[in-house]
C-alpha cells in the first residue's frame, strides 16, 4: 500500500541534467517534521493544512493545476527549487538531488491514467524509444525502459511518477519516494512554490464597460470625425 510521509528539505540544484547546468546551495528550512506516516497528516491540527486558495494562487500563477502538485521525501534527497514547474498543459514537476552521491530523480504528475493494457506502451520519464517493462508493485507500477527506471502511481484522474537512472538510482529508493508522495501542507507550500503575484485574479472579473443589452461587445463604431 502506497502510504504518505509529510517532510521535504528544499535546496538549490547542483546538478540537473535535463534542466539545469549549474547552480550554487543554499538549504531551505524544511517544512514538516521526518517520518510523520501519511495516516497522522488527516490528523492533525488544521493549521498545518495548506489553505486551498493560496494552493491554487500560487499553483495557478506557474499554470499548473493544483491537485498536481506533490512533494515527497527519500533520504538524502532534497528538492531543487529551479526545477518545480509546469509539466506538460497544467502539470507539475520537481526533481530531487543528493549531494552526497549526485544523484537525482524527477517527480511527475500529469493527467490520465496508467493499465496494464497502456502500461507498455506509456513512455518512460521523457521518453528513450526503448520497450517498457512493466511490473505491478502494489498501487503502484515499476516500468522500466533503456537507461531509465520508474514508479508510477495512478491516482483519480493523474499519475504520479518517480523517475531516475537505472545505472546510478537504487529501485528501492524511487519505491519509497512513491509511498512518500502527498500534497504539500502549509510549511511544504510555502517552500516550494513562490507566493502569487499580487493582484492575481482567483475569480473572473466583471467588467463595467460592456452595455447591458446586445451581445455584450463594448461599442467600437467610427464616429462622423473618424
Amino acid at each position: 500500500m502506497i502510504r504518505a510521509v509529510r517532510a521535504v528539505r528544499v535546496l538549490p540544484l547542483l546538478f540537473l541534467p535535463l534542466l539545469l547546468v549549474s547552480c550554487g546551495t543554499e538549504e531551505a528550512r524544511a517544512g514538516a517534521d521526518t517520518g510523520t506516516a501519511g495516516a497522522d497528516k488527516g490528523t492533525g491540527s488544521s493549521a498545518d493544512a495548506a489553505d486551498p486558495a493560496e494552493l491554487a494562487a500560487r499553483a495557478g500563477a506557474l499554470g499548473i493545476a493544483p491537485e498536481f502538485v506533490y512533494v515527497t521525501e527519500a533520504p538524502g534527497f532534497a528538492v531543487a527549487q529551479q526545477s518545480v514547474g509546469v509539466f506538460g498543459g497544467d502539470g507539475f514537476h520537481a526533481a530531487y538531488f543528493s549531494q552526497k552521491t549526485h544523484t537525482q530523480f524527477e517527480l511527475f504528475v500529469d493527467r490520465g491514467t496508467l493499465t496494464a493494457e497502456n502500461c507498455p506502451r506509456t513512455q518512460v520519464g521523457q521518453g528513450s524509444g526503448e520497450s517498457v517493462a512493466c511490473e505491478r508493485d502494489g498501487d503502484a507500477w515499476y516500468r522500466k525502459a533503456g537507461g531509465q527506471h520508474e514508479y508510477a502511481v495512478p491516482r483519480d484522474g493523474h499519475v504520479i511518477r518517480l523517475v531516475g537512472d537505472a545505472n546510478r538510482l537504487d529501485r528501492a529508493v524511487l519505491r519509497e519516494a512513491a509511498e512518500a508522495t502527498h500534497h504539500p501542507d502549509a510549511a511544504e507550500l510555502t517552500a516550494l512554490l513562490p507566493p502569487a503575484p499580487e493582484g492575481t485574479a482567483t475569480e473572473p472579473v466583471e467588467r463595467g464597460d460592456l452595455p447591458p443589452a446586445g451581445d455584450g461587445a463594448p461599442n467600437n463604431e467610427v464616429g462622423a470625425s473618424g
